[in-house]
């Protein structure tokens, strides 16, 4: 191992470098978990949303406890890719609180948008929160009011594939949830971007 400037290894520290993303991650595995255990009551208690009194306590919880609930380890594998992978990029572009932001806003509208138009589907998983970040990622470089390239070609992918698979595949997949959280991770790119300005 090569010596630094002052003659001493290198040494490696593991950081926690991104706590928003991690401890949201972190929070999808208790969940994920807890509902293994469970045999899913979890998932149906506080992990998912649908349908029900808004006099219940608990409505308003999975309003934002949806998107920490995963209907199994494939699905929650599929989230948390991406969510690790681009997460602490914008954690460490926007800031934590930013973060925090951003994922109750978008748990909290995919829930909303889910109890109002569709009140016999039960909606879990953190979908709808990969999609704000992917969105949002192509804001990222966004200078002088021009929309990135990037911005359209991710639109164009991703939000028009959540459009057909809407449209032309039955799947058991929130297409919707997807194309609204991409909706708030855009607007609030959009947002940041002007008020840099």
């Amino acid at each position: 191992m090569a010596k630094g400037s002052s003659g001493k290894k290198p040494t490696l520290k593991i950081s926690f470098n991104s706590p928003a993303v991690l401890i949201f991650a972190l929070l999808c595995l208790g969940a994920l978990l807890l509902s293994n255990l469970t045999g899913g009551k979890t998932n149906a208690m506080f992990f998912s949303v649908y349908r029900a009194s808004l006099l219940d306590p608990l409505t308003w919880i999975r309003f934002f406890g949806h998107v920490l609930g995963h209907s199994g380890w494939q699905h929650f594998i599929g989230n948390m890719t991406l969510i690790l992978l681009v997460g602490p990029l914008l954690e460490e572009k926007y800031g934590t609180s930013f973060m925090v932001k951003l994922i109750l806003v978008t748990a909290f509208v995919t829930g909303l948008v889910n109890f109002i138009f569709f009140p016999s589907v039960s909606l879990c998983g953190a979908s709808g929160v990969v999609f704000a970040f992917i969105l949002l990622s192509s804001f990222t470089s966004i200078s002088d009011g021009s929309i990135p390239v990037t911005f359209i070609l991710i639109a164009l992918i991703y939000i028009g594939g959540q459009i057909y698979d809407g449209i032309f595949v039955n799947d058991n997949v929130s297409q919707l949830t997807h194309i609204i959280g991409g909706i708030v991770g855009a607007a609030f790119g959009y947002l940041m971007s002007t008020r840099k300005k």
